[in-house]
């Protein structure tokens, strides 16, 4: 066990930092620890009774000079394996963090390593800890062979059995984090940041094709993708972990501690209700409405944003985070009054279900002319993003709050509409399809499209008439 007191690294050039340095670069302290339930070395079997097991020469596969490389890399780096793992405090949180060492073998996975990420796995678990990983890897040890690749096994049970725990996991993505280590540790991780132009992707640079785009295999390209959920300044690196884990790190699990519902925000724009139907799409529409970017700044203290589907998209037109209000943490997904695109629902649905595998009550603000119906939306799967997003909400054990804060349109509205705990503001509405649309559907003319909104009973009032609404929010009326 080696202890650490607390000591500025943050001003060290990432890219470059030894795996210690890396810790000491985030955390406020940290004492390591190494696997005692697994042998350091793979052994085999003893050839008489009484005599120690020795390990293999050159490794499981006999690869001659490994022994020599390994030598090599301990002497060059003054380590035992690519791997540090350590217990830390950062900021108010104490935290499980592992760090890559690439200086040792490219920061490659063998067996020796798997031992050590599985007893960090272990120690977060019955310590009830958050995870932060510190990825530098070139991926899995050659020299080892399928050896070392089946710890790509491990390290994907051992992140399953923490999220069934209810824990949360971090990623940060140094330079390089590709090949096994990007597809376990980095992309399953709960929350993914990457520092400014590291390398990332599951190809390494010697084995992707040669006319292949370098942005795609970047922390920009991949956050550009929906990959990655921020691109982080080193410098602000230690501030950042800081937020997120004083956000996430202390959330009880619904089965220990059921938490209360997020308050209801209170209404920010007009107090009047609407007279007509009509009246209530324009008060909907108008430019000057407080919108998502409004209500999210009144109801928190302070926030942190993922971003994307890891699927590939993005959407502007959808915030989703986890934010504090009065010292609790609460969960959010915003849309923004455009159209909701596949990524956008996706990404509302990664953000329910973390939320309610960590057991952190959720805020939905509903704000969409409805979701979005070109041909690259249906190409990108639209109908089966809307399905799931209903199903994340309809399956969500911890109590979901939503505002009607601007447009209700259709399904792409609904399936961010928790059932039984929607409310509405003054200057929004909610309908099965536009006024427009439904008037053109019924065959009618456009001087008939006010008509057909009336006839909809979308405003407010009407809504909670019909029961679709628990209550119509007001100014300074917040409640739970």
């Amino acid at each position: 066990m080696h202890e650490h007191p607390p000591r500025d690294a943050a001003a060290l050039p990432h890219f470059r930092l030894t795996a210690r340095q890396a810790i000491a670069a985030v955390t406020d302290s940290y004492t390591e620890f190494t696997s005692t339930t697994a042998p350091e070395e793979p052994r085999t079997p003893a050839r008489a009774p009484g005599v120690a097991p020795l390990p293999p020469p050159d490794g499981p596969l006999g690869w001659r000079g490994y022994d020599a490389s390994r030598q090599r890399a301990r002497d060059r780096t003054g380590e035992e394996e690519s791997v540090l793992t350590a217990l830390a405090t950062i900021g108010d949180t104490d935290a499980v963090v592992l760090s890559f060492e690439f200086g040792f073998l490219g920061g490659s996975l063998g067996e020796r390593t798997g031992d050590r990420l599985e007893a960090a796995y272990t120690e977060a678990r019955e310590r009830r800890l958050p995870l932060v990983s510190l990825i530098a890897t070139g991926g899995s040890r050659m020299q080892e062979g399928m050896r070392a690749l089946s710890q790509l096994q491990r390290v994907a049970r051992q992140s399953a059995l923490n999220r069934a725990a209810g824990l949360p996991q971090v990623a940060v993505l140094r330079d390089p984090t590709t090949g096994g280590g990007w597809a376990t540790l980095g992309a399953g991780a709960d929350v993914i940041l990457a520092l400014p132009n590291a390398q990332v992707g599951f190809a390494g640079s010697r084995v992707r094709p040669p006319d292949a785009d370098p942005h795609a295999y970047s922390a920009e390209g991949q956050f550009a993708a929906g990959q990655v959920d921020a691109v982080v300044p080193a410098d602000a690196l230690r501030t950042t972990l800081r937020r997120w884990l004083h956000l996430l790190g202390a959330a009880p699990t619904p089965e220990i501690e059921p938490p209360h519902p997020a308050p209801v925000p209170s209404a920010l724009g007009t107090t009047d209700l609407p007279e007509t139907g009509w009246d209530a799409v324009g008060r909907a529409r108008d430019a000057r409405r407080p919108r998502a970017e409004a209500y999210l700044r009144a109801y928190f203290d302070d926030w942190e944003e993922i971003g994307g589907d890891r699927c590939g998209g993005r959407d502007p037109g959808m915030r989703c985070g986890f934010g504090h209000r009065n010292g609790r943490t609460i969960a959010f997904a915003a849309q923004c009054g455009t159209a909701t695109r596949p990524a956008g629902f996706r990404t509302a649905t990664r953000l329910i279900r973390l939320a309610d595998r960590l057991g952190i009550p959720v805020l939905t603000l509903v704000d969409t002319p409805g979701a979005a119906n070109d041909a690259a939306a249906e190409r990108a799967g639209a109908g089966a993003a809307i399905a799931d997003t209903f199903a994340a909400l309809a399956a969500a054990r911890v109590p979901v709050t939503s505002l009607l804060i601007g447009e209700g349109g259709s399904g792409g509205a609904l399936a961010l509409a928790a059932p039984n705990r929607l409310w509405a503001t003054p200057d929004s509405y909610f309908s099965v399809i536009a006024p427009e649309l439904a008037a053109a559907i019924l065959k009618r003319g456009p001087d008939q499209t006010q008509h057909t909104a009336d006839q909809l009973h979308i405003r407010p009032q009407d809504l909670l008439d019909l029961g679709i609404i628990q209550d119509i929010a007001h100014p300074d009326s917040a409640t739970a």
